[in-house]
């Protein structure tokens, strides 16, 4: 399936903010300068007040949409390991994450317009009902409303939010193989991950244009997306990222925030 070039439009997305204290892993300053949204970590797998703060304020001043990237409470894995957190304390942390990145981005001017999972608890919404379920709870509270949720097209975060009345934008990775049924290959698996810059532009391409991507065993899998995210702890990330927006503006394609 081949989107009409009339309707050939994708939203841009990074994680951004990834750092703590002296440390710092993303390229923040270059990054808000190419992509439409940010995914800006709460402060449990990365960022601090500091961090947050700046980064909303420098997304304010270039019109990128900011994003809470809420995670499991795990620094020390980078929010990476599955963690078998109560439904209720999970809610709860989520709700904590999401107010706190609201204060700074309405101090700068803005607002958070969406939340995305981050890591393992992103990967734990593709099938855990229960999880899923309790991120959802977590973002009606801390919004009152009917604040989007960024996920994987078909997964169970994603049927939790519909059935809440949230809205749910499909979002897709140029940069992460899939296997055949829709799904991200495991960190840990061979190929899981996408280095070569020139594959990692051509599969955006497809995502944006053809709705489609190629699994790591070689099926075609057609995915329906309106974000695209290029990963901000990536070694050259920012140039990356530029390089996919040129050649998606290239090829006809619109990046916008998604609406």
């Amino acid at each position: 399936m081949t989107a009409s070039l009339a309707n050939l439009s994708i939203d841009l997305n990074a994680d951004l903010g990834e750092g703590f204290g002296r440390w710092q892993l993303t390229d923040d300053e270059a990054l808000l300068s190419i992509v439409t949204s940010a995914n800006v970590a709460c402060g449990f797998h990365a960022g601090d007040p500091s961090t947050m703060r700046r980064v909303c304020e420098l997304a304010a001043e270039r019109g990128v949409r900011v994003g809470a990237q809420v995670s499991y409470r795990d620094l020390a894995g980078f929010g990476r390991r599955s963690m078998d957190v109560p439904p209720r304390e999970l809610a709860d942390e989520i709700a904590y994450q999401i107010g706190a990145l609201e204060i700074f981005a309405r101090a700068a001017g803005t607002r958070v317009h969406y939340v995305k999972p981050h890591g393992a608890l992103y990967n734990r919404g593709v099938h855990d009902e229960a999880q899923a379920a309790a991120v959802v709870e977590g973002v009606r509270l801390a919004a009152g409303g009917p604040l989007p949720v960024l996920g994987l097209p078909g997964s169970r975060l994603h049927d939790a939010a519909r059935a809440a009345g949230l809205p749910v934008i499909a979002e897709a990775f140029a940069d992460r193989a899939y296997t055949a049924a829709g799904t991200l290959v495991p960190r840990g698996e061979p190929g899981a991950v996408v280095h070569d810059p020139d594959t990692v532009v051509e599969r955006a391409l497809g995502f944006a244009r053809d709705r489609a991507v190629t699994s790591i065993d070689g099926r075609r899998i057609e995915v329906d997306v309106r974000s695209l995210c290029v990963h901000g702890d990536t070694p050259g990330a920012a140039e990356l990222a530029r390089r996919v927006r040129s050649e998606l503006a290239a090829a006809g394609v619109r990046v916008a925030a998604f609406t």
